[in-house]
Protein backbone atom coordinates (compact mmCIF):
# COMPACT_ATOMS: atom_id res chain seq x y z
CA UNK A 1 0.00 0.00 0.00
CA UNK A 2 1.58 3.59 -1.20
CA UNK A 3 1.41 7.00 0.67
CA UNK A 4 -1.75 7.92 -0.73
CA UNK A 5 -3.37 4.96 -0.89
CA UNK A 6 -2.91 4.34 3.35
CA UNK A 7 -4.40 8.35 3.47
CA UNK A 8 -7.14 7.27 2.18
CA UNK A 9 -8.04 4.08 4.07
CA UNK A 10 -7.51 5.82 7.11
CA UNK A 11 -9.43 8.85 6.00
CA UNK A 12 -12.27 6.06 4.90
CA UNK A 13 -12.07 4.50 8.37
CA UNK A 14 -12.43 7.06 10.30
CA UNK A 15 -15.19 8.35 8.34
CA UNK A 16 -17.16 5.10 9.34
CA UNK A 17 -16.17 4.93 13.11
CA UNK A 18 -17.58 8.67 13.41
CA UNK A 19 -21.10 7.62 11.97
CA UNK A 20 -22.10 5.69 14.95
CA UNK A 21 -20.54 7.83 17.31
CA UNK A 22 -22.04 11.03 16.09
CA UNK A 23 -25.82 9.05 15.67
CA UNK A 24 -25.81 8.13 19.40
CA UNK A 25 -24.64 11.49 20.22
CA UNK A 26 -28.06 12.87 18.46
CA UNK A 27 -30.00 10.55 20.68
CA UNK A 28 -31.47 11.68 24.27
CA UNK A 29 -30.48 10.43 27.11
CA UNK A 30 -33.42 9.16 29.46
CA UNK A 31 -31.91 7.77 32.44
CA UNK A 32 -31.72 11.00 33.90
CA UNK A 33 -35.69 11.13 33.93
CA UNK A 34 -36.36 7.62 34.54
CA UNK A 35 -34.21 7.60 37.80
CA UNK A 36 -36.15 10.64 39.02
CA UNK A 37 -39.19 9.59 38.12
CA UNK A 38 -39.29 5.96 38.72
CA UNK A 39 -40.43 6.02 42.52
CA UNK A 40 -43.60 8.11 41.81
CA UNK A 41 -45.06 5.71 39.12
CA UNK A 42 -47.46 2.82 40.07
CA UNK A 43 -48.69 -0.39 39.54
CA UNK A 44 -52.27 -0.45 39.68
CA UNK A 45 -54.58 -3.92 40.26
CA UNK A 46 -58.11 -4.42 40.72
CA UNK A 47 -60.42 -6.53 41.74
CA UNK A 48 -63.96 -7.14 40.86
CA UNK A 49 -66.16 -9.87 42.59
CA UNK A 50 -69.76 -10.86 40.85
CA UNK A 51 -71.87 -13.04 42.46
CA UNK A 52 -73.59 -15.43 40.50
CA UNK A 53 -77.37 -16.63 41.71
CA UNK A 54 -78.13 -19.97 41.40
CA UNK A 55 -82.02 -19.98 41.29
CA UNK A 56 -81.99 -22.31 38.33
CA UNK A 57 -82.60 -25.88 39.18
CA UNK A 58 -78.95 -27.20 38.50
CA UNK A 59 -78.44 -30.36 35.83
CA UNK A 60 -78.50 -33.91 37.16
CA UNK A 61 -74.98 -35.17 38.10
CA UNK A 62 -74.45 -38.61 36.45
CA UNK A 63 -73.86 -41.63 38.67
CA UNK A 64 -69.91 -41.50 39.00
CA UNK A 65 -68.18 -44.72 41.01
CA UNK A 66 -66.32 -43.19 44.11
CA UNK A 67 -62.80 -42.94 44.35
CA UNK A 68 -63.20 -42.80 40.29
CA UNK A 69 -60.52 -39.79 38.65
CA UNK A 70 -63.18 -38.02 36.86
CA UNK A 71 -65.38 -37.55 40.00
CA UNK A 72 -63.84 -34.15 40.81
CA UNK A 73 -64.13 -33.02 36.83
CA UNK A 74 -67.91 -33.33 36.86
CA UNK A 75 -68.29 -31.93 39.99
CA UNK A 76 -66.68 -28.83 38.69
CA UNK A 77 -68.54 -29.33 35.62
CA UNK A 78 -72.17 -29.38 37.02
CA UNK A 79 -70.50 -26.56 39.52
CA UNK A 80 -71.70 -28.65 43.01
CA UNK A 81 -68.78 -27.19 44.75
CA UNK A 82 -71.29 -24.56 45.80
CA UNK A 83 -74.89 -25.19 44.31
CA UNK A 84 -76.44 -22.16 45.63
CA UNK A 85 -74.10 -19.25 44.27
CA UNK A 86 -70.61 -19.00 42.99
CA UNK A 87 -68.21 -16.03 43.13
CA UNK A 88 -65.96 -14.85 40.47
CA UNK A 89 -63.27 -12.68 40.80
CA UNK A 90 -61.50 -10.83 37.96
CA UNK A 91 -58.53 -8.87 38.13
CA UNK A 92 -57.14 -5.95 35.97
CA UNK A 93 -53.57 -4.14 35.58
CA UNK A 94 -53.00 -0.69 34.94
CA UNK A 95 -50.49 2.03 36.14
CA UNK A 96 -50.70 5.56 37.57
CA UNK A 97 -48.52 7.71 39.26
CA UNK A 98 -48.23 10.43 42.69
CA UNK A 99 -49.10 13.45 42.56
CA UNK A 100 -48.99 14.39 46.37
CA UNK A 101 -46.90 13.76 49.07
CA UNK A 102 -49.64 12.69 50.87
CA UNK A 103 -51.36 9.97 48.25
CA UNK A 104 -53.56 11.30 45.75
CA UNK A 105 -52.81 9.04 42.84
CA UNK A 106 -54.07 9.84 38.89
CA UNK A 107 -54.70 7.17 37.16
CA UNK A 108 -57.44 6.22 34.20
CA UNK A 109 -60.87 5.35 34.87
CA UNK A 110 -61.20 2.48 32.55
CA UNK A 111 -58.15 0.92 35.11
CA UNK A 112 -60.32 0.91 37.85
CA UNK A 113 -63.97 1.05 36.52
CA UNK A 114 -66.25 -1.07 38.22
CA UNK A 115 -63.88 -2.67 40.73
CA UNK A 116 -64.66 -3.27 44.34
CA UNK A 117 -60.87 -3.41 45.32
CA UNK A 118 -57.82 -1.39 43.82
CA UNK A 119 -54.54 -2.16 45.37
CA UNK A 120 -51.63 0.21 44.53
CA UNK A 121 -47.82 -1.17 44.19
CA UNK A 122 -45.23 1.34 44.73
CA UNK A 123 -41.70 0.75 43.22
CA UNK A 124 -40.42 -0.33 46.58
CA UNK A 125 -42.77 -2.96 46.69
CA UNK A 126 -45.16 -1.33 49.11
CA UNK A 127 -48.55 -2.73 48.59
CA UNK A 128 -51.89 -0.16 49.88
CA UNK A 129 -55.60 -0.61 49.60
CA UNK A 130 -56.16 2.70 47.37
CA UNK A 131 -59.67 4.54 48.07
CA UNK A 132 -61.39 5.55 44.57
CA UNK A 133 -61.69 9.44 44.95
CA UNK A 134 -64.04 9.60 41.77
CA UNK A 135 -63.65 9.05 38.58
CA UNK A 136 -64.83 10.71 35.30
CA UNK A 137 -65.67 8.57 31.89
CA UNK A 138 -65.66 10.79 29.54
CA UNK A 139 -62.04 12.19 30.18
CA UNK A 140 -60.79 8.67 31.19
CA UNK A 141 -59.77 10.19 34.12
CA UNK A 142 -59.70 8.82 38.05
CA UNK A 143 -58.44 9.63 41.53
CA UNK A 144 -57.02 7.40 44.05
CA UNK A 145 -55.80 7.93 47.16
CA UNK A 146 -53.61 5.77 50.11
CA UNK A 147 -52.99 6.66 52.94
CA UNK A 148 -49.31 7.15 53.11
CA UNK A 149 -46.73 10.25 54.05
CA UNK A 150 -44.17 11.85 51.99
CA UNK A 151 -44.07 9.94 49.19
CA UNK A 152 -42.46 10.94 46.07
CA UNK A 153 -44.21 13.16 42.75
CA UNK A 154 -43.84 14.17 39.71
CA UNK A 155 -43.44 17.49 38.31
CA UNK A 156 -46.27 19.17 35.70
CA UNK A 157 -45.25 20.11 32.45
CA UNK A 158 -47.13 22.26 29.86
CA UNK A 159 -48.50 20.21 27.07
CA UNK A 160 -49.14 23.11 25.01
CA UNK A 161 -45.31 23.86 24.55
CA UNK A 162 -45.05 19.99 22.86
CA UNK A 163 -43.95 20.17 19.36
CA UNK A 164 -44.52 17.48 16.88
CA UNK A 165 -41.68 15.46 17.02
CA UNK A 166 -39.87 16.05 20.15
CA UNK A 167 -39.19 13.24 21.97
CA UNK A 168 -41.38 11.84 24.75
CA UNK A 169 -41.15 8.85 27.35
CA UNK A 170 -43.44 6.80 28.92
CA UNK A 171 -42.99 5.00 32.45
CA UNK A 172 -45.50 2.13 32.94
CA UNK A 173 -46.69 -1.84 33.60
CA UNK A 174 -47.23 -3.45 30.58
CA UNK A 175 -48.66 -6.68 30.92
CA UNK A 176 -47.75 -6.40 34.28
CA UNK A 177 -44.04 -6.00 33.70
CA UNK A 178 -43.68 -3.33 36.56
CA UNK A 179 -41.48 0.10 35.98
CA UNK A 180 -41.13 -0.50 32.04
CA UNK A 181 -39.47 2.22 29.91
CA UNK A 182 -40.41 3.05 26.59
CA UNK A 183 -39.77 6.14 24.48
CA UNK A 184 -40.67 7.84 21.46
CA UNK A 185 -41.98 10.50 19.58
CA UNK A 186 -44.96 12.76 19.47
CA UNK A 187 -47.03 12.59 16.37
CA UNK A 188 -49.50 15.04 16.62
CA UNK A 189 -51.32 16.85 19.02
CA UNK A 190 -55.25 17.71 19.03
CA UNK A 191 -56.13 14.20 18.16
CA UNK A 192 -59.62 13.97 18.44
CA UNK A 193 -61.12 10.45 18.49
CA UNK A 194 -64.83 9.41 17.59
CA UNK A 195 -65.77 8.04 21.10
CA UNK A 196 -63.67 10.91 23.25
CA UNK A 197 -65.42 14.14 22.22
CA UNK A 198 -63.80 16.13 25.06
CA UNK A 199 -60.34 14.95 24.93
CA UNK A 200 -57.67 17.07 22.53
CA UNK A 201 -55.24 13.77 22.83
CA UNK A 202 -51.75 14.13 22.21
CA UNK A 203 -50.76 11.20 19.52
CA UNK A 204 -47.62 9.40 20.11
CA UNK A 205 -45.51 6.35 18.73
CA UNK A 206 -44.28 5.44 22.32
CA UNK A 207 -44.62 1.82 22.60
CA UNK A 208 -47.73 1.58 25.04
CA UNK A 209 -49.55 -1.64 25.57
CA UNK A 210 -52.43 -3.07 28.00
CA UNK A 211 -51.39 -2.22 31.82
CA UNK A 212 -49.82 0.82 30.57
CA UNK A 213 -52.86 2.42 30.69
CA UNK A 214 -52.72 5.24 33.14
CA UNK A 215 -48.73 5.57 33.46
CA UNK A 216 -47.51 9.27 32.88
CA UNK A 217 -46.31 10.74 29.55
CA UNK A 218 -42.62 12.48 30.25
CA UNK A 219 -41.01 15.48 28.05
CA UNK A 220 -37.04 15.42 28.19
CA UNK A 221 -37.20 17.92 31.09
CA UNK A 222 -38.57 15.11 32.77
CA UNK A 223 -42.05 17.04 33.32
CA UNK A 224 -45.08 14.90 32.65
CA UNK A 225 -47.09 16.07 29.74
CA UNK A 226 -49.86 13.12 29.73
CA UNK A 227 -51.59 10.30 30.74
CA UNK A 228 -51.03 7.50 28.79
CA UNK A 229 -54.54 5.97 28.03
CA UNK A 230 -55.37 4.43 24.66
CA UNK A 231 -53.37 2.70 21.60
CA UNK A 232 -55.15 1.86 18.27
CA UNK A 233 -54.53 -1.86 17.48
CA UNK A 234 -56.18 -4.83 15.47
CA UNK A 235 -53.92 -7.31 17.48
CA UNK A 236 -54.83 -5.81 21.19
CA UNK A 237 -51.04 -4.62 21.25
CA UNK A 238 -49.00 -1.77 20.04
CA UNK A 239 -48.82 -0.78 16.31
CA UNK A 240 -47.58 2.45 16.47
CA UNK A 241 -50.07 4.66 17.43
CA UNK A 242 -50.46 5.77 21.14
CA UNK A 243 -52.76 8.39 22.64
CA UNK A 244 -52.35 10.44 25.74
CA UNK A 245 -54.57 12.90 27.74
CA UNK A 246 -53.06 16.33 28.16
CA UNK A 247 -51.87 16.78 31.79
CA UNK A 248 -53.82 20.07 32.24
CA UNK A 249 -57.12 18.41 31.49
CA UNK A 250 -56.34 15.71 33.78
CA UNK A 251 -55.56 17.90 36.43
CA UNK A 252 -58.43 19.88 36.19
CA UNK A 253 -60.88 17.15 36.27
CA UNK A 254 -58.60 15.78 38.93
CA UNK A 255 -59.21 19.02 41.07
CA UNK A 256 -62.68 19.22 40.34
CA UNK A 257 -63.48 15.69 41.79
CA UNK A 258 -61.42 16.44 44.92
CA UNK A 259 -63.57 19.70 45.26
CA UNK A 260 -66.61 18.87 44.23
CA UNK A 261 -67.06 15.32 43.57
CA UNK A 262 -68.04 15.79 40.08
CA UNK A 263 -67.22 17.47 37.06
CA UNK A 264 -68.48 20.00 35.38
CA UNK A 265 -68.08 20.75 31.24
CA UNK A 266 -69.06 23.60 29.31
CA UNK A 267 -71.57 23.74 26.78
CA UNK A 268 -72.88 25.63 23.84
CA UNK A 269 -75.75 23.81 22.22
CA UNK A 270 -74.68 23.22 18.56
CA UNK A 271 -74.81 19.46 16.61
CA UNK A 272 -72.28 20.54 14.33
CA UNK A 273 -70.19 18.83 11.22
CA UNK A 274 -67.09 18.91 9.02
CA UNK A 275 -66.88 21.43 6.34
CA UNK A 276 -65.91 19.42 3.02
CA UNK A 277 -64.14 21.80 0.22
CA UNK A 278 -67.73 22.00 -1.56
CA UNK A 279 -69.26 23.73 1.13
CA UNK A 280 -66.23 25.70 2.08
CA UNK A 281 -66.68 27.10 -1.74
CA UNK A 282 -70.50 28.05 -1.18
CA UNK A 283 -69.83 29.77 1.70
CA UNK A 284 -67.32 31.86 0.30
CA UNK A 285 -64.14 30.13 1.97
CA UNK A 286 -60.74 29.83 0.95
CA UNK A 287 -59.72 26.06 3.01
CA UNK A 288 -62.02 24.13 4.22
CA UNK A 289 -62.04 24.72 8.16
CA UNK A 290 -63.99 25.13 10.84
CA UNK A 291 -67.40 23.51 12.47
CA UNK A 292 -70.43 24.06 10.82
CA UNK A 293 -73.64 24.26 13.00
CA UNK A 294 -75.85 21.37 11.45
CA UNK A 295 -78.58 22.16 14.51
CA UNK A 296 -79.22 24.76 17.52
CA UNK A 297 -80.44 23.21 19.85
CA UNK A 298 -83.53 25.00 22.04
CA UNK A 299 -82.96 26.17 25.35
CA UNK A 300 -79.49 26.23 24.68
CA UNK A 301 -76.30 29.01 24.68
CA UNK A 302 -76.28 28.63 21.05
CA UNK A 303 -79.81 29.61 20.98
CA UNK A 304 -80.22 32.21 23.22
CA UNK A 305 -76.79 34.09 21.67
CA UNK A 306 -78.45 33.94 18.28
CA UNK A 307 -76.31 31.02 16.23
CA UNK A 308 -77.84 29.82 13.20
CA UNK A 309 -78.20 26.74 11.27
CA UNK A 310 -75.41 27.15 8.63
CA UNK A 311 -73.04 29.10 10.68
CA UNK A 312 -69.47 28.10 10.72
CA UNK A 313 -67.62 28.39 13.92
CA UNK A 314 -63.73 28.93 13.34
CA UNK A 315 -62.84 30.39 16.19
CA UNK A 316 -63.60 30.14 19.85
CA UNK A 317 -62.30 31.94 22.57
CA UNK A 318 -59.43 33.46 20.22
CA UNK A 319 -57.88 29.51 19.15
CA UNK A 320 -58.54 28.52 15.32
CA UNK A 321 -61.20 25.67 15.10
CA UNK A 322 -59.34 23.87 11.96
CA UNK A 323 -61.88 20.91 12.15
CA UNK A 324 -65.62 19.83 13.75
CA UNK A 325 -63.67 17.72 16.33
CA UNK A 326 -61.58 20.84 17.37
CA UNK A 327 -64.49 22.49 19.32
CA UNK A 328 -66.29 19.79 21.53
CA UNK A 329 -62.65 19.80 24.04
CA UNK A 330 -62.44 24.03 23.50
CA UNK A 331 -66.08 24.12 24.70
CA UNK A 332 -65.79 21.68 27.47
CA UNK A 333 -63.06 22.93 29.31
CA UNK A 334 -64.83 26.87 29.18
CA UNK A 335 -65.57 27.87 32.39
CA UNK A 336 -69.74 28.18 32.76
CA UNK A 337 -71.01 31.38 33.58
CA UNK A 338 -68.64 33.02 31.46
CA UNK A 339 -68.95 34.64 28.27
CA UNK A 340 -67.01 33.18 25.15
CA UNK A 341 -66.17 35.10 21.92
CA UNK A 342 -66.89 33.04 18.72
CA UNK A 343 -65.91 33.72 15.29
CA UNK A 344 -68.35 32.63 12.75
CA UNK A 345 -68.63 32.61 9.14
CA UNK A 346 -72.30 33.70 8.15
CA UNK A 347 -73.33 34.70 4.92
CA UNK A 348 -69.72 34.95 3.52
CA UNK A 349 -69.19 37.71 5.82
CA UNK A 350 -67.14 37.19 9.22
CA UNK A 351 -68.92 38.01 12.31
CA UNK A 352 -68.19 37.63 16.75
CA UNK A 353 -70.78 36.71 18.86
CA UNK A 354 -71.03 36.47 22.56
CA UNK A 355 -72.56 33.49 24.04
CA UNK A 356 -73.13 32.76 27.80
CA UNK A 357 -71.53 29.17 27.94
CA UNK A 358 -74.08 26.71 30.51
CA UNK A 359 -73.33 23.19 32.04
CA UNK A 360 -73.10 20.26 30.11
CA UNK A 361 -76.82 18.18 31.11
CA UNK A 362 -75.82 15.06 32.14
CA UNK A 363 -77.64 13.66 30.06
CA UNK A 364 -75.41 14.76 27.48
CA UNK A 365 -72.29 13.30 28.97
CA UNK A 366 -72.41 9.46 27.53
CA UNK A 367 -73.56 10.16 23.85
CA UNK A 368 -73.27 5.70 23.69
CA UNK A 369 -76.18 5.68 25.33
CA UNK A 370 -79.98 7.87 24.87
CA UNK A 371 -82.27 5.73 26.34
CA UNK A 372 -83.62 4.91 23.24
CA UNK A 373 -82.93 3.59 20.11
CA UNK A 374 -84.43 4.71 16.53
CA UNK A 375 -87.16 7.16 18.15
CA UNK A 376 -88.53 4.43 20.29
CA UNK A 377 -88.34 3.82 24.33
CA UNK A 378 -86.42 0.20 24.93
CA UNK A 379 -88.65 -2.28 26.83
CA UNK A 380 -87.64 -5.55 28.61
CA UNK A 381 -87.04 -8.28 26.65
CA UNK A 382 -88.01 -11.57 27.63
CA UNK A 383 -84.33 -12.93 29.56
CA UNK A 384 -84.82 -9.25 32.02
CA UNK A 385 -82.77 -6.91 30.55
CA UNK A 386 -82.27 -4.08 27.74
CA UNK A 387 -79.77 -3.95 25.35
CA UNK A 388 -78.56 -1.44 22.44
CA UNK A 389 -76.31 -1.42 19.55
CA UNK A 390 -72.45 -2.53 20.23
CA UNK A 391 -71.01 0.79 20.86
CA UNK A 392 -67.40 2.19 19.27
CA UNK A 393 -66.61 2.46 23.23
CA UNK A 394 -67.14 -1.56 24.32
CA UNK A 395 -65.64 -2.16 20.91
CA UNK A 396 -62.52 -0.59 22.52
CA UNK A 397 -62.73 -1.79 25.55
CA UNK A 398 -63.37 -5.23 24.67
CA UNK A 399 -61.83 -5.67 21.77
CA UNK A 400 -65.44 -7.24 20.27
CA UNK A 401 -66.81 -6.68 16.60
CA UNK A 402 -69.71 -7.70 16.69
CA UNK A 403 -72.91 -8.41 19.87
CA UNK A 404 -75.00 -6.30 22.13
CA UNK A 405 -74.78 -4.14 24.49
CA UNK A 406 -76.28 -4.83 28.05
CA UNK A 407 -77.16 -1.29 30.09
CA UNK A 408 -80.12 -2.06 32.28
CA UNK A 409 -80.74 -5.81 34.11
CA UNK A 410 -84.24 -5.99 36.16
CA UNK A 411 -83.73 -6.67 39.35
CA UNK A 412 -86.24 -9.48 39.73
CA UNK A 413 -85.59 -10.59 36.24
CA UNK A 414 -84.03 -13.94 33.98
CA UNK A 415 -80.84 -12.11 33.28
CA UNK A 416 -80.06 -11.16 37.09
CA UNK A 417 -80.38 -14.40 38.19
CA UNK A 418 -78.14 -15.63 35.40
CA UNK A 419 -75.27 -13.25 36.81
CA UNK A 420 -75.26 -10.61 34.02
CA UNK A 421 -74.38 -7.55 34.32
CA UNK A 422 -74.65 -3.92 32.85
CA UNK A 423 -72.01 -3.37 30.53
CA UNK A 424 -71.42 -7.06 28.90
CA UNK A 425 -71.83 -7.94 25.68
CA UNK A 426 -73.85 -10.69 23.90
CA UNK A 427 -72.55 -12.20 21.14
CA UNK A 428 -74.26 -15.67 21.11
CA UNK A 429 -77.19 -17.38 22.14
CA UNK A 430 -78.32 -20.37 22.15
CA UNK A 431 -75.43 -21.56 20.02
CA UNK A 432 -76.65 -18.68 17.26
CA UNK A 433 -74.53 -15.37 16.85
CA UNK A 434 -76.10 -11.84 17.75
CA UNK A 435 -74.80 -9.04 15.47
CA UNK A 436 -77.94 -6.80 15.99
CA UNK A 437 -80.41 -5.70 18.41
CA UNK A 438 -82.59 -7.05 15.48
CA UNK A 439 -81.31 -10.37 15.79
CA UNK A 440 -80.93 -10.47 19.97
CA UNK A 441 -85.20 -9.75 19.71
CA UNK A 442 -85.65 -12.65 16.89
CA UNK A 443 -83.43 -14.93 18.78
CA UNK A 444 -84.91 -14.36 22.10
CA UNK A 445 -88.72 -14.28 20.70
CA UNK A 446 -88.14 -17.83 19.67
CA UNK A 447 -86.96 -18.98 23.05
CA UNK A 448 -89.31 -21.14 25.19
CA UNK A 449 -89.81 -20.05 28.82
CA UNK A 450 -88.53 -22.27 31.73
CA UNK A 451 -85.72 -24.19 29.05
CA UNK A 452 -82.34 -22.90 30.04
CA UNK A 453 -80.12 -21.74 27.30
CA UNK A 454 -76.34 -20.77 27.29
CA UNK A 455 -75.56 -17.07 26.83
CA UNK A 456 -71.90 -16.66 25.28
CA UNK A 457 -70.80 -12.98 27.20
CA UNK A 458 -67.48 -10.89 26.87
CA UNK A 459 -66.29 -9.04 29.65
CA UNK A 460 -63.14 -6.83 30.67
CA UNK A 461 -62.08 -10.41 32.10
CA UNK A 462 -62.58 -12.46 29.09
CA UNK A 463 -65.41 -14.00 27.59
CA UNK A 464 -67.87 -16.33 30.12
CA UNK A 465 -70.76 -19.06 28.84
CA UNK A 466 -73.76 -18.08 31.61
CA UNK A 467 -76.84 -20.39 32.13
CA UNK A 468 -80.39 -18.36 31.91
CA UNK A 469 -83.83 -19.28 32.03
CA UNK A 470 -86.37 -17.14 29.94
CA UNK A 471 -89.56 -16.32 31.55
CA UNK A 472 -92.66 -16.00 30.33
CA UNK A 473 -93.29 -12.87 28.09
Amino acid sequence: MNFYSNHIFRFILLVALSVPIAAQAALPDFTRIVEEAKNSVVNISTKTKARKSRSIEAPSMPDIPEGTPFGELFEKFFDYENPRERRRESQSLGSGFIISKDGYILTNHHVIEGADEVIVRLANREEYVARIVGSDEASDVAVLKVEADDLPTLKFGDSDKLKVGEWVLAIGSPFGFDHSVTAGIVSAKGRNLPSDNYVPFIQTDVAINPGNSGGPLFNLDGEVVGINSQIYSRTGGFMGLSFAIPIEMAVDVASQIKVSGRVSRGWLGVLIQEVTRDLAESFGMDNPRGALVAKVLEDSPAKDAGLQVGDVIVEFNGKKVMRSSSLPPLVGRSAVGKDAQVTIIRNRSRELVKVRIAELPATMTRASFTGEEDGKPLEKSALGMNVIALSETAQKKLRVRSGVEVIEVDESGSAQDAGIQKGDVITMIDNIAVDSVDDFDAITDDLKAGKSVALLVQRRSGPVFLAIRPEDS
